[in-house]
C-alpha cells in the first residue's frame, strides 16, 4: 500500500511503548466498532451507548484520569491521537469522550484530595462529565453569566439559573458548573466553579437540542432551580472560578482541535479514495492538474496542523503553563481546516458527496460547529491579534 508524508506523519508521533499499543487499540476500535455504527446513529440522533460500553471495556477514561484515582495516567498527547481516532470514526462519539475530559480535567487540576477521591474514581470507571458555562447572555464572553451561587448556613450552596447547549448535560456523572457567588459584587471576580452530581433535586433538562451535525451526541439547555449543592463541591475557592475556567480552556481547546483534525483527516482520506477511482473523460480525477493543485494545498495545510496538535501535546506533557495562544491558534487553524477539508470532499464527491450514501457529507456537518465551539474562531483570531499589540506603559 503507498505510503503517504500523513501516514509518515503518523508514524513519526514519539510515544511510549505502553502508549503506542494503546493507541492502536483505540484505532482497531474505532475501524472495527465505531466507524460502521456512525451513518445509523447519525440518522437517528440515538445516544451511542455501545460505542460508549466499547471505550469503556478498552479502559479509555482511565486514560487521562492519574493513577492515584484509578487512572493510567497517560500522556495528553496520546489523548490528544485517541480523539482524533475516535473523532474520524464518529465525531459524535468523539466529542462525548473528550467532554470527559473538559469537565473533569479542572477537578484534577484544581480540586481538593477529598474531591478527587469521590469523583475521580467514577471518571476513571467509565462515568460521564460535563462542562457547563454558556448561557444566553454568556456565549463569548463568559462574564456575562448569570447563574448565582448563593452559600446557605455553612455547609450549603443554593444554584439558580440556567445553561444551554451543554455536551454531555441530560447523560454525566458529574457536571461542572460555572456561575457567580452572590457574595462577591465584581462581573469577574465573582465566578466560581463547582460541581453538581447528577440527578441532585433542581436540575432540570429543559430541551435536548436538533443540530445540523454531531446529532448521536446530546447538547441540552439545563435549569437550576433552588438547587442545593454541598459547599464540599466548590473547586477552589469563591471567585477563583475565572482562572479554573480559562485553564479548562487552554487544555480543551486542543482537544477539539483533535477532534475537528479527525473529522478532517477523515473527509481527506475518503476524497483520495473516490478520485483515485473516480474517472471521468478516460482519465482518474486526481489526474487532472486542478485537483493536484487542490490536494497539494489541504495535504500540506493538514499536515502543518497536525504536526502543531503534537507540538502543543508535547508542551503540556513537559509542564508548559503558558501556551493559550498557541492553543488558539490550533483550535482556529484546525476547525476552519476540518470546513475547508469536508467542503472540498463534497465537492470532489460530485452529486454523490451531497447524498447520505456517502460519508461526507455528514462530515462537512459535523466540521462546522467545530468553528464554533470553545471560543468562536472570531474570538481566538482576536486574542491571537492582540497577543502582538505592545503594552502601554
Amino acid at each position: 500500500m503507498h505510503q503517504t508524508v500523513l501516514d509518515r506523519l503518523d508514524e513519526s508521533l514519539d510515544l511510549p511503548e505502553d502508549e503506542r499499543m494503546v493507541l492502536e487499540s483505540v484505532k482497531q476500535l474505532a475501524a472495527d466498532k465505531i466507524a460502521p455504527r456512525a451513518a445509523d446513529y447519525d440518522r437517528s440522533s440515538i445516544f451511542p451507548q455501545d460505542n460508549i460500553d466499547e471505550m469503556n471495556a478498552l479502559g479509555m477514561n482511565a486514560m487521562f484520569v492519574p493513577e492515584a484515582y484509578g487512572g493510567l495516567g497517560l500522556s495528553y498527547t496520546v489523548y490528544l491521537a485517541c480523539v482524533r481516532e475516535i473523532s474520524k470514526a464518529c465525531a459524535s462519539t468523539g466529542i462525548i469522550w473528550a467532554t470527559n475530559f473538559h469537565g473533569m480535567k479542572p477537578v484534577m487540576d484544581f480540586g481538593t484530595e477529598a474531591q478527587k477521591q469521590r469523583i475521580l474514581p467514577t471518571i476513571a470507571e467509565g462515568g460521564l462529565g460535563s462542562l457547563c458555562i454558556t448561557e444566553p447572555t454568556a456565549g463569548s464572553d463568559a462574564t456575562g453569566m448569570k447563574t448565582r451561587f448563593t452559600p446557605k448556613g455553612n455547609d450549603t450552596v443554593v444554584v439558580n439559573g440556567g445553561k444551554i447547549f451543554i455536551s454531555n448535560g441530560d447523560v454525566a456523572d458529574h457536571l461542572l458548573v460555572f456561575g457567580k457567588w452572590s457574595e462577591i459584587d465584581d462581573p469577574k471576580g465573582a465566578i466560581t466553579a463547582l460541581v453538581v452530581d447528577k440527578g441532585t433535586p433542581g436540575l432540570n433538562v429543559l430541551r435536548k437540542e436538533e443540530k445540523m451535525g454531531h446529532r448521536a451526541a446530546t447538547t441540552v439547555a439545563l435549569s437550576f432551580e433552588d438547587m442545593e449543592v454541598s459547599r464540599d463541591n466548590v473547586i477552589g475557592a469563591p471567585g477563583e472560578g475565572l482562572k479554573i475556567l480559562l485553564a479548562s480552556l487552554n487544555k480543551s481547546r486542543p482537544s477539539v482541535a483533535a477532534q475537528a483534525l479527525g473529522i478532517a483527516r477523515a473527509a481527506f482520506d475518503d476524497s483520495i479514495a473516490y478520485i483515485n477511482d473516480r474517472k471521468q473523460s478516460g482519465r482518474r480525477i486526481i489526474d487532472f492538474q486542478g485537483i493536484q493543485f487542490t490536494l497539494a494545498d489541504l495535504a500540506t495545510d493538514l499536515a502543518m496542523c497536525e504536526g502543531w496538535l503534537w507540538r502543543i501535546g508535547r508542551m503540556v506533557d513537559a509542564g508548559a503553563t503558558d501556551f493559550g495562544i498557541e492553543a488558539s491558534m490550533l483550535k482556529m487553524r484546525g476547525s476552519d481546516l476540518a470546513m475547508k477539508i469536508s467542503d472540498e470532499a463534497v465537492q470532489l464527491h460530485g452529486g454523490y458527496g451531497y447524498c447520505q450514501d456517502y460519508r461526507v457529507e455528514r462530515l462537512m456537518r459535523d466540521a462546522k460547529i467545530t468553528q464554533i465551539w470553545e471560543g468562536t474562531n472570531q474570538i481566538h483570531r482576536q486574542l491571537i491579534g492582540r497577543h502582538f499589540a505592545e503594552r502601554l506603559r
